[in-house]
């Protein structure tokens, strides 16, 4: 599905992102409706409409929009010119703010209980999110193997198991809400973790 041609930009359109983020945020995707949407958004279902045509595009306009935020401030923070141990921590803790984030919680649960029905929902969060991180990963991971700092040879690979060594304990215990929260201590006990497991295998 190509969800530029479907949806309209204009002049409310971050007005009614913006309220639709909002519901979606606190009733879910099936609990949300277009009447509650329009309301907290400030402008008529007509209106709505004209900008999305069904629900399931409102959803991944606002998910995707979340995960290209949250990619754009982790990419500030990141310098490709640093050695690996610094880059990997700071991109590790950029996918750990999200991971811990509510918006983040909610966005993934909503599009995996949602993903069967409409396997265009969870394309766009894997494009937007996990998909992300690999390309912004692979580009630096080029830079350092020439640097002669790593060594990898699929680097699809070696970003998504750095992903998911940052999310070793919390990410389960967060989905199944065992613990909502956790430490500053614990984030960096995992973050820590994740980065020198993941260097004793690709670093130099």
């Amino acid at each position: 599905m190509n969800i530029e041609a479907r949806v309209k930009k204009g002049r409310k359109y971050d007005q009614v992102l913006e309220g639709a983020r909002e519901v979606f945020m606190s009733d879910g995707f099936s609990g949300a409706s277009v009447d509650s949407i329009a309301k907290r958004a400030g402008v008529s279902k007509a209106t709505l409409y004209s900008y999305f045509p069904d629900k399931r595009l409102l959803f991944i306009e606002v998910a995707s929009a979340e995960c290209r935020r949250q990619a754009a401030e982790a990419v500030e923070h990141l310098d490709f010119g640093l050695p690996p141990r610094e880059v990997m921590t700071r991109a590790g803790a950029a996918l750990m703010d999200f991971m811990f984030s509510e918006t983040g919680q909610q966005v993934f649960r909503i599009s995996v209980a949602e993903c069967e029905r409409f396997p265009e929902i969870g394309r766009a969060f894997w494009e937007n999110g996990p998909g992300m991180l690999e390309n912004l990963l692979t580009r630096y991971f080029d830079l350092a193997i020439e640097r002669g700092e790593l060594v990898i040879d699929d680097k699809p690979l070696a970003a998504h198991q750095f992903a998911e060594l940052c999310k070793a304990v919390v990410f389960p215990r967060l989905c199944l809400c065992i613990q909502p929260d956790f430490s500053a201590a614990d984030r960096t006990r995992v973050l820590d973790g994740a980065v020198e497991t993941w260097l004793a295998r690709y670093g130099v």
